[in-house]
């Protein structure tokens, strides 16, 4: 029996990696977008059309996406009772990838989308007759500000704080999933990234990732802040807290998107199964220091405190607390549960400084890529 799956964020850098490899599972999809904000049908397209699809993918997009306009903030989500229980009643699973990922955000700007989004699917997940399963996509940086150790993916508490809103936000969407859970007695996948990237070049049609962002912001305060601080070979110094044995988990969102399709295809246990959806080797801390430098023309020093006596740059980076907390991170993500299930084929390739330096670096065109993978990237059985 066929299941119909509905995906929100699916015009976002993940969610349109899950929408093309549930593609290849699935006859039709569900697209749960944001109410006015654009259209949905042809950016996805569009999507698909940079990255090198072919037409005989693109082409059917328009009768196997089915757009439903949406507002995760609000009640049913913002939909009439009766469109409300129809688009309930006609799924089989549902895909929760929408969020705001601005670490940035005051909590309770993150909260409405990352919580009470969360809490608004769950919703539409409890009224479907055919009692879909929820799939939701967390983050591995629920661990918050504990920097050093290992993480497990059966762990979920605020004992350690966290480094910032976005963190918070994600922590306590999980603990709404674990408590809708228990009390409707079904089952939850929720899968847990880690920092998401790729080498595609940046292209204004297609959604940033997280270390553009990081990039624009080393940008703005250096354009901002002007020539203060200057190294000796002429470069702005900058002085930021980090560990130079600290290391950050990367992976490649393509593979992530690949794996996360993949345990969604395992029958979930009937509580909440989680998955950290991560590299098996993290990058070294100097690595992405060099990158910064590189990108933003700047001189990093890593030192242990903040400087007593910071430079315009410098106290401009301040007001960023997500950009540079993880340069001080040593700890660890176990996914001992995802490398058991899926065996050497968890393994991720290479995230090393050219490869990050070819997703952050504009070119004339963006290289073709595969759009649409083989069905039998998938194991027998492992079909949603």
């Amino acid at each position: 029996m066929a299941v119909h799956v509905a995906l929100t964020g699916a015009t976002g850098f993940l969610g349109l990696r899950l929408l093309r490899r549930l593609l290849t599972t699935h006859r039709s999809v569900t697209v749960l977008a944001h109410a006015g904000s654009g259209d949905a049908l042809h950016r996805i397209t569009r999507f698909f059309e940079l990255t090198g699809a072919p037409a005989a993918f693109t082409t059917p997009l328009a009768d196997r996406l089915r757009v439903v306009e949406t507002e995760l903030e609000r009640p049913r989500l913002g939909l009439s009772g009766r469109a409300f229980q129809e688009l309930a009643d006609g799924l089989g699973a549902i895909w929760h990838s929408a969020g705001s990922i601005n670490l940035e955000g005051d909590l309770p700007e993150l909260r409405r989308t990352n919580v009470e989004g969360t809490r608004h699917v769950l919703e539409l997940a409890a009224a479907g007759r055919g009692r879909p399963v929820v799939h939701h996509v967390s983050t591995a940086f629920v661990a918050g500000r504990r920097r050093e150790g290992v993480a497990y993916e059966d762990e979920l508490d605020d004992a350690y704080g966290f480094e910032n809103a976005y963190e918070h936000s994600k922590y306590e969407a999980e603990k709404l999933i674990h408590a809708w859970s228990r009390e409707h007695a079904r089952p939850v996948v929720v899968l847990r990234p880690s920092i998401l990237v790729t080498d595609l070049p940046p292209h204004a049609e297609l959604p940033a990732h997280p270390l553009q962002v990081v990039e624009r912001i080393m940008r703005d305060a250096r354009r901002t802040a002007g020539t203060s601080g200057q190294s000796r070979d002429g470069r702005p110094r900058v002085r930021l807290v980090g560990h130079p044995h600290g290391r950050l988990n990367l992976l490649q969102v393509e593979h992530a998107a690949e794996v996360m399709v993949r345990l969604a295809g395992r029958t979930p246990s009937g509580g909440v199964d989680t998955y950290h959806v991560v590299h098996d080797r993290d990058v070294p801390v100097p690595t992405i220091v060099t990158l910064l430098e590189r990108l933003a023309s700047v001189s990093i020093e890593l030192v242990a405190t903040e400087p007593d006596d910071p430079s315009a740059l410098e106290s401009l980076l301040e007001f960023y607390p997500g950009l540079t907390a993880y340069l001080a991170h040593r700890r660890r993500f176990d996914d001992t549960r995802v490398r058991t299930l899926l065996g050497p084929s968890a393994a991720s390739g290479r995230v090393d400084l050219d490869y990050l330096h070819s997703g952050l670096t504009a070119r004339d065109h963006v290289p073709a890529g595969p759009a649409a993978p083989p069905t039998t990237d998938f194991p027998s059985g492992h079909h949603p």
